[in-house]
């Protein structure tokens, strides 16, 4: 299997299975409904495959679970989030917990982000 390929069945496999925190920002997003942007999820871009992406406003929102403390994770999030901001992409991470216990902060947060 291609490379690419690879990429387009993990993706799938990632919106089959998201996490709670996921499925849940998922719902406020799909169909244009934050302040009419279009996401996609779990969409590949470069590299990697990246939570949510605005592409016309070059926003990535990534929810990071608790493996995201544990160092060697970090690195390779410092990586990428450098390789995606290279490429002209913001990036904006929260914490699933902060996803669950606090919708409306993080849809303000990806609003003022979006303006």
């Amino acid at each position: 299997m291609r490379k690419d390929q690879q990429k387009t069945t993990f993706a799938r496999e990632l919106r089959r299975e998201q996490t709670d925190a996921e499925r849940i920002l998922w719902a406020k997003l799909r169909n244009s409904q934050l302040e009419g942007v279009k996401f996609r999820r779990q969409q590949s871009i470069g590299p990697y495959v990246v939570d949510f992406v605005s592409l016309g406003r070059k926003l990535i929102l990534e929810i990071d679970g608790a493996q995201h403390n544990k160092e060697e994770v970090r690195k390779r999030d410092n990586k990428r989030t450098a390789r995606l901001r290279r490429d002209g992409y913001r990036i904006l991470r929260f914490w699933d917990n902060e996803v669950l216990l606090n919708i409306d902060g993080v849809l303000e947060n990806i609003r003022q982000a979006l303006e």
